[in-house]
């Protein structure tokens, strides 16, 4: 029986379970399939705070790791894969085995969609992006292309214009999705230009991104765009499949909470991308985190004094 159960290890996990553990609580991590989540991916860190100096996305997560660890949180490198959620304490089986928790948060993050085209891979996190706030600055002076046609296409490539020297907005239909003050933004903006019914069928490079390659949905035409980035806006997948029929999620798939971040179940909370549509930032997830973990804490208290023991409860 464990007190508390965190599902992901990214900055929304690993900040909960730091919080967690300094509560006494004794977390569990059940990291999924790497720390550090999206953060893990990013070649280097420079907007979270304390880090004067660029530190990368891997390093920046072991450190969160270590000093959750040092306050008691425990890490188990597996994935969940059923959870049950109807009845208490909290049921869930992962890979390696199966468990049960007075309390749970989920902070499972979300999945970028990706183009799965020849070079994306190769590129991520060398070029290729689908992070402007986080890699933007590394594009100063540069020539760039933004893939996608709905509003955090117009968003990002607007926060573009700070650094690039161009941005290209390349749809693949012949309108755009994107709220009609956004477009009027961006089509007033001079550093920005725009390709429509058009698909990328290909990243290439040799050591670093050099060109995309283009292919016109109506004619067929293909043909060699020269670009410096590649940034990808083409919407997030949530991953929350193994929380359906457990948690009220809303009709992108996202788990409602409240502005406490509980959910439909009481004693299941969730922080992070799961949740957030809108901010999808490091500190932002670690402040979901850390509010999870409060509320959390709070919870398990209300059913020690119930009655109900928990692992920091005098034997």
């Amino acid at each position: 029986m464990e007190n508390l159960i965190i599902l992901g290890a990214g900055p929304a996990g690993l900040t909960a379970a730091l919080y967690a553990a300094r509560a006494n609580l004794s977390p569990l991590v059940i990291t999924g399939n790497s720390v550090g989540g999206q953060i893990a991916t990013t070649d280097l860190v420079e907007n979270f705070p304390g880090f004067p100096e660029p530190i990368g996305g891997a390093e920046l997560a072991e450190r969160m790791k270590q000093q959750a660890e040092r306050f008691g949180a425990r890490f188990e490198f597996d994935e969940a894969i059923e959870v049950d959620f109807r009845g208490h304490p909290f049921q869930i089986r992962t890979y390696g085995g199966e468990y049960q928790a007075k309390a749970v948060i989920v902070a499972t993050g979300a999945t970028p969609r990706r183009l799965n085209v020849p070079g994306e891979q190769e590129f991520w996190g060398r070029g290729v992006s689908v992070c402007a706030t986080c890699d933007g600055f590394f594009f100063t002076d540069k020539e760039v292309v933004v893939v996608g046609g709905g509003d955090s296409a117009f968003q990002e490539g607007l926060f573009l214009t700070r650094y690039a020297r161009r941005v290209t907005i390349i749809h693949r239909r012949d309108q755009f999705r994107a709220q009609p003050i956004l477009q009027e933004r961006a089509r007033r903006n001079p550093k920005i230009g725009f390709i429509t019914d058009t698909i990328v069928t290909a990243i290439l490079g040799e050591g670093r991104v050099r060109a995309v390659r283009l292919r016109n949905v109506k004619t067929g035409e293909e043909r060699e765009f020269p670009t410096d980035g590649v940034f990808i806006f083409i919407g997030y997948e949530p991953n929350t499949a193994l929380f359906r029929g457990q948690l009220e999620l809303d009709e992108a798939g996202y788990i409602r909470v409240n502005e406490r971040l509980h959910t439909s179940v009481p004693g299941v909370f969730a922080a992070g991308e799961v949740h957030d549509r809108w901010f999808r930032q490091a500190i932002t997830s670690a402040g979901f985190g850390a509010m999870a973990a409060m509320e959390a804490e709070k919870f398990l208290a209300e059913l020690e004094h119930r009655g109900v023991p928990t692992a920091a409860t005098p034997r």
